[in-house]
């Protein structure tokens, strides 16, 4: 699958923990908030980011299973979450005190490309991933919730891409760039063809038939001057990306890169997504 530095997702920390849908966060809280203990599978975890941002919405003793494909990026998720944590109980397996929180942490390294069923381990309630599921491709989402809806385990899916640009000021190249940028969103990233924009709509699909109650809202991104230094990173990310697929003129994407570098604010679109089973 597709990789993504330790740099750039410490860089979209604070971005994606501000655009998480607050509605949804609350049914998260609310779906665990009478038991005494949670079990999570955390999907392409990266840094443990989406660890950070969920752990204080749910129960006081939590069992997380970080699973990724890179090395670097588990390595860097344990040392990341021992300075986020107040205290360090115990290294193996890494326990964690954060405020009133107990946290024991397992790290898995596994590809991904095909969905392991095996991860779906028996003490499990809920499995999560943030900004993952726009990666992969509509069979694997179809395997995944097959696999989900046999174990009847509710699914927490964070800030997958929905294709929605918003920039200011304009630019005159906005949607051409757009769009030969979506072209490039639902190309193979280890998956096969990627879903992109349409992941979100494809898994409330798949689960929906598969008998869950799905809630979707938005979780954009709103940056401004705070985040100048994200804006830079996601204008040279995007049109590398467009440069790459040949659809638009260099000196347009030239243009246009040196233009959003300088870009007073940026929204992009994303969506959040809770599901569960129907009693």
């Amino acid at each position: 699958m597709s990789g993504f530095s330790a740099d750039w997702l410490a860089l979209r920390e604070s971005a994606d923990h501000a655009a998480r849908n607050r509605r949804l966060v609350d049914l998260v809280a609310a779906r665990f908030a009478d038991l005494d203990h949670v079990g999570v599978l955390d999907l392409a975890c990266g840094t443990g980011s989406n660890l950070r941002a969920q752990a204080p919405h749910l129960p006081a003793r939590q069992r997380w299973r970080l699973v990724d494909h890179d090395p670097q990026l588990l390595d860097a998720a344990r040392a990341a979450l021992i300075a986020w944590a107040d205290r360090v109980e115990r290294q193996t397996p890494l326990t964690l005190l954060r405020a009133d929180r107990r946290l024991e942490i397992v790290f898995d390294r596994s590809d991904l490309a095909r969905f392991d069923r095996n991860l779906l381990a028996p003490d499990l309630d809920l499995v999560t991933g943030a900004a993952f599921f726009d990666l992969v491709s509509a069979p694997w989402i179809e395997d995944f919730c097959a696999a989900l809806a046999e174990r009847r385990l509710p699914l927490y899916a964070v800030l997958s891409y929905d294709g929605r640009e918003r920039w200011s000021p304009t630019h005159g190249a906005d949607d051409e760039l757009l769009a030969a940028f979506l072209a490039d969103q639902r190309r193979d990233k280890g998956f096969g063809p990627a879903a992109g924009p349409g992941a979100a709509a494809l898994l409330q699909d798949a689960l929906e038939r598969r008998g869950y109650d799905v809630e979707t809202a938005p979780s954009p991104w709103r940056l401004g001057p705070a985040e100048k230094d994200l804006i830079r990173a996601l204008a040279e990310g995007s049109a590398q990306a467009v440069a790459e697929t040949g659809r638009v003129p260099a000196p347009v994407v030239s243009d246009w890169r040196a233009s959003r570098c300088r870009a007073e604010s940026c929204e992009i679109g994303h969506v959040d997504l809770f599901a569960q089973r129907r009693n």
